[in-house]
């Protein structure tokens, strides 16, 4: 396990950075997130908020990639089948491959009473507590998929895979086997090649971020259970244990497969040795945490009107952006995720946010302010976890590999300082240094 440690009084001036502070903590081994008993309650318990509905949506995800695939009129895709509701968790149980968790495989049981009585508190057909949008919203698990399927090209070796002949080969198989009995399909698969294609590969990107959340689910479940025994001393180790986390499923598989008829066909195979950390961990971050896109609606597309950039490398709507106000006008619509973690808050938080909210209607405002908090301390992870894996300890004696070191701190901190189109003020990294920021 990788532990990152605090290092000894660096041979450095003092970083001229406008976020330095920032800079010397993440330098000392800390988190951008100031070390404070009530950040780390906040954050620790939208962890264990989000690691409920994840393990839906990692379940429905893989649902989704390997049963529902190219289905045209997928009414029934948030209708998880028992089959997927008892699917073990490669990380969590028994069972388990690679155990993090130290809970079970199947669906938490938080997920299973909420699915059967939702806010209604009420045992109804499940079509009944769908209409009435008491579910949970898997609207915002897809629209991190498209996030993700959108900004391509951002490293690793499955992006380029996904265009090659092989990918087409597989694809090619899989498609024609779906549709074997529908020859409408097939007719016009045979007229537009490239549309199926398409969206077979939104359907791979739709298992990486499935395999990429059933990691994620186990690692926060186990982090409240180590809050809950009073076993994280401060904001640091909580980053710390996710910097672990990192590095002991950084090599784990990520592929693509289909049911079809009970057989299974690899589109993606787990022989070709795609992994975690370059597949889905560092892309996922990337799209979802900093780059997404404009809420429809508020932005202007059109190229005339300079509302967005036009190079998608400069997009800065992703969470760590979004509006806290319950409206989705940044980004994906966090409002989708703050409803479904609302269902899950542990009772320390909604205790706390009865003591600081101006009343119950403002608790989505400060579960989203708190959710900014924890993804920042998840993002400071990602950030130390490049550190380690491409740049050199914090600790190391060479000035000139300490100074590296800055560079790349402060590289990653300019990306919440860039005042076009509102970069630096919608960011708040300054705002959540304060403890009175709610």
């Amino acid at each position: 396990m990788t532990t990152i440690a605090p290092s000894k009084p660096t041979q450095l001036p003092p970083s001229t950075h406008p976020y330095a502070e920032v800079i010397h903590r993440l330098e000392a081994g800390g988190s951008m997130l100031p070390d404070t008993p009530e950040n780390l309650m906040q954050i620790i318990g939208l962890y264990k908020a989000y690691a409920v509905p994840m393990d839906f949506y990692w379940r429905d995800l893989l649902y989704i990639a390997e049963q529902v695939f190219l289905e045209p009129l997928p009414a029934f895709k948030y209708f998880l089948p028992q089959e997927y509701l008892d699917l073990l968790n490669h990380y969590a149980g028994d069972e388990a491959d690679l155990r993090i968790w130290r809970g079970y495989g199947t669906a938490h049981h938080e997920l299973l009473a909420f699915m059967e009585r939702g806010e209604l508190k009420t045992k109804l057909p499940k079509i009944f507590h769908h209409l009435y949008h008491d579910r949970i919203n898997m609207e915002f698990a897809e629209e991190c998929m498209r996030a993700m399927f959108w900004h391509r090209n951002m490293g690793g070796e499955l992006e380029p895979y996904m265009d090659s002949e092989e990918y087409r080969q597989n694809a090619d198989r899989a498609i024609r086997a779906y549709f074997r009995n529908n020859p409408v399909m097939l007719g016009l698969y045979k007229l537009f090649p490239e549309v199926f294609l398409e969206q077979c590969r939104q359907s791979t990107m739709t298992s990486v971020l499935g395999l990429f959340w059933e990691v994620m689910a186990p690692v926060f479940f186990e982090m409240s259970d180590i809050y809950d025994e009073g076993g994280f001393k401060g904001v640091p180790d909580a980053m710390d244990f996710l910097v672990n986390g990192i590095f002991a499923i950084a090599g784990r598989p990520i592929y693509h497969r289909v049911n079809i008829g009970g057989e299974w066909i690899d589109i993606v195979p787990k022989s070709k040795g795609f992994t975690w950390l370059y597949e889905a961990a560092f892309p996922y971050v990337e799209a979802v945490f900093y780059r997404t896109s404009p809420f429809r609606g508020t932005k202007s597309y059109n190229a005339q009107a300079h509302e967005i950039p036009s190079d998608q490398n400069e997009f800065h709507y992703g969470i760590l952006y979004a509006d806290k106000f319950p409206v989705g006008s940044a980004g994906i619509p966090p409002t989708l995720l703050h409803q479904d973690m609302y269902h899950f808050l542990p009772q320390y938080l909604i205790d706390y946010y009865k003591q600081h909210c101006r009343g119950e209607d403002d608790m989505l405002i400060q579960l989203a302010v708190s959710f900014q908090r924890s993804m920042y301390n998840v993002t400071s992870a990602v950030i130390q976890a490049g550190r380690a894996a491409f740049y050199y300890p914090l600790d190391d004696p060479n000035p000139k590999h300490l100074l590296a070191n800055r560079h790349y701190f402060e590289g990653q901190l300019n990306r919440f300082c860039n005042p076009k189109y509102g970069m630096d003020k919608t960011a708040r990294l300054a705002m959540i240094q304060d403890q009175n920021y709610r």
